[in-house]
């Protein structure tokens, strides 16, 4: 996003502001944005609606949260944006309290608002705070309404850069990645990047690749690992490695842990499966093997169900029954043809809509019409802090 508004934009200041240090602060500073990183005290970190909190805890959580709403204020003081662009609840409460009087904020809603019971009562009284809200999806948009009557909302779907997103590039070597002797000639590789959180379904992948024929040239590749600090929210490596040694899948399945370039690690694959267990809001994933070029199977759901048309571009399954999804896997390992037709018209889906540099239009003119703070000037900094 912020690449995207840096290219359409390249006079404004942008400043990226995280609440801790990892991977995404030392890509900001490579495009040469100006990063700050305001730790999380560790019980704001915590704290989220999965976990099961204490009125202790909460007391604690609230204390935190105040000092470090201090602390934003004062960092926003200094550098005046006249827009604050928040991602992640916890921002979105910060950016409200800290904001200076006459700087506009957007949130940009990732999730379903309506299934967060204490960040929905915690919003609720700060949409006035907030000149329009940015949602993922039709999906989120609707429960939006609902979840926060009154809040002006506008959809735009996320997006890919399509240069790096490519089915040309480099690939990654999944089976050293993952510890594995290299798979014998003509295995197809089907993979499955994600998270750890619970709901992405990595269970039901394992569970399908059980239930495929034992002499069907396959390898199976979990890609990704733990990255949240709520408690309860993900599973841990050791969890999902017991679960494929009950299924005995020890030869068919390696997990390659958190790989730097997903484009890269997609690139490697024949098959790119997504398999949430709830809706999804949007499904980052699945727009990432469409622009990679690859035959996508994904999870019917929310926002997810949103992004292709089942048989055209991709195949479909419905949330959490791995008999469909094994079926849909050995149905494009038998099929060669139809893995290509699908990965040809899923790079035409992603370079039609989810394109970085039709982000990048759309945020501008949301920007502009912003209808809060100075009414004749123009953005002259821009300020995005995001957590996860």
């Amino acid at each position: 996003m912020l690449a995207s508004v840096r290219a359409a934009a390249p006079e404004w200041d942008l400043w990226l502001v995280l609440g801790e240090e990892g991977p995404l602060a030392d890509i900001a500073r490579k495009q040469g944005l100006q990063v700050i990183v305001e730790p999380f005290p560790p019980e704001l970190a915590r704290l989220g609606d999965a976990n099961s909190t204490t009125v202790f805890h909460l007391l604690r959580a609230a204390v935190a949260t105040a000092s470090y709403a201090r602390s934003l204020a004062r960092l926003l003081k200094r550098i005046q944006p006249d827009l604050i662009h928040s991602n992640g609840f916890k921002m979105h409460l910060l950016g409200a309290w800290a904001r200076p009087r006459r700087t506009r904020l957007v949130w940009h809603i990732h999730d379903y608002v309506g299934s967060r019971r204490m960040m929905r009562r915690l919003l609720r009284p700060f949409r006035k705070a907030c000149s329009v809200a940015i949602t993922n999806s039709d999906s989120v948009s609707k429960d939006l309404e609902t979840a926060l009557p009154g809040l002006r909302s506008v959809r735009i779907y996320n997006a890919v850069d399509l240069d790096r997103f490519s089915p040309r590039g480099e690939r990654v070597d999944l089976d050293a990645a993952a510890g594995l002797s290299s798979a014998p000639a003509g295995t197809i590789r089907v993979g499955f990047v994600a998270t750890f959180a619970r709901w992405k379904g990595h269970k039901v992948f394992l569970q399908a690749l059980a239930k495929l024929p034992r002499d069907l040239a396959i390898r199976g590749y979990i890609i990704g690992g733990p990255i949240y600090q709520t408690n309860g929210s993900q599973w841990t490596l050791e969890e999902l490695k017991q679960e494929a040694d009950r299924l005995q899948l020890t030869d068919r399945v390696g997990f390659t842990g958190f790989l730097e370039d997903n484009a890269a690690a997609i690139r490697g694959l024949d098959i790119l499966v997504h398999a949430s267990t709830e809706r999804e809001p949007f499904g980052m994933v699945i727009i990432e093997g469409m622009a990679c070029g690859k035959a996508v199977i994904a999870s019917q759901a929310g926002g997810a169900a949103e992004l292709f048309v089942d048989g055209m571009n991709a195949l479909g399954h419905p949330p959490g029954d791995a008999a469909a999804l094994a079926r849909q896997i050995e149905r494009l390992c038998d099929d060669e043809s139809l893995r290509t037709r699908l990965a040809k018209a899923a790079r035409g889906t992603a370079e039609r809509l989810y394109h970085n540099k039709g982000l990048a239009v759309q945020l501008l003119q949301l920007y502009h019409r912003c209808d809060s703070g100075p009414a004749q000037r123009e953005p002259a900094a821009a300020l995005s802090a995001v957590n996860k």
